[in-house]
């Protein structure tokens, strides 16, 4: 893993790419990254679009903060629990953009094989039963969908997705986000049209 200070400049700099995009308005979402025995985190009240170095704090897996005067996002049990159940994913993004919250809001998973990349992808993006944020009930009701699958979605909250790396899960966010539009348009126009079970498999097959 890189350095302090290296994973702190990707924070800021995906932070802002997400506001610009409009995917963490205000002071919703948060980030995170695997560092030494804990995870470096956006700090409570921040806002993703405006981090600076001191918005970032040192916490353990055991979701205390190890520099004072620092306190972690509210939502750092859901973080800590995704980096426990896979030790393969190194960055975290937990956002409210607009399309994938929609989707959250109303109830709705997105698992329709709309287009060959989202099935590459994801395979689907599961919906995580709504409770209030930040809750213990909020970090069993998502983590169970983790073993499986990349990214979910919070009813009536918002979305996460983890990965390796920090470009990796920004891109799948922004396709993540991109389904949702695409899903959201087909409806307008009588709704879409799924892959077969046949052509859905293939795409599948691709993924190995």
């Amino acid at each position: 893993m890189f350095d302090r200070k290296t994973l702190e400049e990707l924070i800021i700099n995906y932070g802002k790419r997400m506001g610009e995009k409009n995917f963490t308005p205000g002071y919703s979402g948060n980030i995170s990254c695997r560092y030494e025995d804990g995870m470096l985190i956006t700090t409570s009240g921040s806002a993703n679009g405006y981090l600076k170095e001191e918005c970032i704090v040192y916490t353990g897996f055991d979701g205390q903060a190890k520099e004072a005067g620092k306190k972690p996002s509210s939502e750092k049990l859901l973080h800590i629990e995704f980096y426990k159940k896979r030790p393969d994913i190194n960055f975290i993004l937990h956002v409210h953009a607009p399309c994938l919250s929609a989707f959250a809001s109303a109830g709705k998973a997105l698992e329709t094989p709309v287009m060959a990349e989202n099935i590459f992808y994801f395979g689907g993006i599961p919906l995580a039963e709504y409770a209030l944020p930040s809750s213990k009930e909020l970090v069993d009701n998502t983590a169970k969908f983790f073993d499986k699958y990349d990214a979910v979605l919070m009813a009536n909250h918002g979305f996460i997705v983890g990965s390796s790396t920090m470009e990796d899960a920004y891109m799948k966010l922004e396709l993540a986000e991109s389904y949702a539009q695409v899903v959201l348009l087909t409806n307008l126009l009588g709704g879409a049209k799924p892959l077969t079970e046949e052509q859905t498999q293939a795409v599948l097959v691709l993924r190995g």
